[in-house]
């Protein structure tokens, strides 16, 4: 089968190669796809630059969701059949013709669903759909606060603080993605590049606070975002898309760090807040049945027309470097997709 293997870390053209790799064969509870669209995460930057703990051991096949009909099903495996059209949270390996998956991070497609916004679904909208419903459960009414609104992520969360009536405040870099996000229905559409984003969250609240806030950024970020929380505020952090501009130095590990902040647990319990960490990899690990509820959840509202993925571009395999450079430009609004 063809695979796109990542040698190395650097600049996508020096460290990406279309290769031919053996077809991998199931454990007893996977199943085997062969994947007809894959999608992008800035993690996957991350992982290209060795910014990334988690990327697996060089050479490696990255890809954290595919889309595909299954050629193979493990002995223990119930519910799916070879022939079943789905979509898969792989934990990397998806950017390849054959991906071989867990059972339990894998659901079923309805015919005619747009692979394309599938793919969106599983990595993005699970880790919005997590972190908004499941850990902090979003009530009508809150006051929330999410960074890069116009990402695959950001925008998942939009949709989904809307669905439950909150109040928006969201971030972005350009009046394009300002634009998108005011279609949304953000209430408070922020241009995190010509103004102080902590200055525009207090001239919209007024004497309030934020109940929630959503941070995919990192470093001080986080820390201004946190001290925008009233009593009862949560802030969920699942990202540092700061320490993708670093060069990895042990200085720059120490300028993330610091610019986090130091918290402490009385200090939280005092102002009756929240720090949360999402890491959909851990969830998939150590709690499958939670990221099954998630792309069951996720899905269904997709089917209802609640949840609606923003698709940015749709590229070919073989672009794979075009897409990287696209997506980690930060000038895309939704999902970048690949296909075979």
């Amino acid at each position: 089968m063809k695979a796109i293997v990542l040698s190395g870390s650097g600049d996508s053209k020096d460290v990406f190669n279309l290769q031919d790799t053996e077809t991998p064969t199931p454990g007893e509870n996977q199943v085997r796809i062969k994947v007809s669209h894959f999608g992008l995460n800035y993690a996957d930057i991350m992982a290209r630059k060795g910014l990334y703990n988690d990327r697996p051991p060089l050479p490696c096949v990255l890809g954290y969701e595919v889309v595909g009909e299954i050629t193979e099903v493990g002995a223990k495996v119930t519910g799916f059949a070879v022939g079943d059209y789905v979509l898969a949270f792989s934990q990397f390996g998806g950017y390849a013709e054959y991906c071989v998956t867990e059972a339990m991070g894998t659901i079923k497609l309805a015919p005619g669903t747009n692979p394309e916004e599938a793919c969106a679904l599983a990595t993005q909208y699970c880790t919005a759909w997590f972190a908004a419903a499941m850990m902090i459960n979003l009530q009508k009414g809150d006051r929330v606060l999410i960074h890069a609104a116009a990402g695959g992520v950001g925008t998942a969360l939009v949709q989904i603080a809307k669905w439950k009536g909150c109040e928006i405040f969201g971030t972005a870099g350009n009046t394009e993605k300002l634009e998108y996000l005011k279609s949304l229905g953000v209430d408070h559409a922020i241009n995190y590049r010509t103004s102080d984003f902590v200055e525009a969250v207090k001239n919209g609240l007024g004497s309030n606070r934020l109940d929630a806030a959503f941070d995919p950024v990192g470093g001080a970020n986080f820390k201004k975002s946190l001290h925008l929380l009233g009593s009862g505020g949560r802030i969920v952090t699942f990202g540092a898309s700061e320490w993708s501009a670093s060069k990895g130095r042990f200085i720059d590990k120490l300028k993330l760090a610091f610019g986090f902040g130091f918290l402490h647990p009385i200090g939280l319990l005092m102002k009756s807040r929240a720090v949360i960490g999402v890491n959909m990899l851990r969830i998939g690990e150590n709690r499958p049945d939670y990221l099954k509820t998630c792309m069951e959840d996720v899905y269904d509202l997709y089917q209802k027309g609640i949840l609606k993925p923003k698709i940015d571009s749709v590229y070919e395999a073989t672009e794979i470097e075009a897409a990287h450079a696209r997506l980690e430009g930060r000038g895309s609004i939704g999902k970048v997709v690949m296909k075979w």
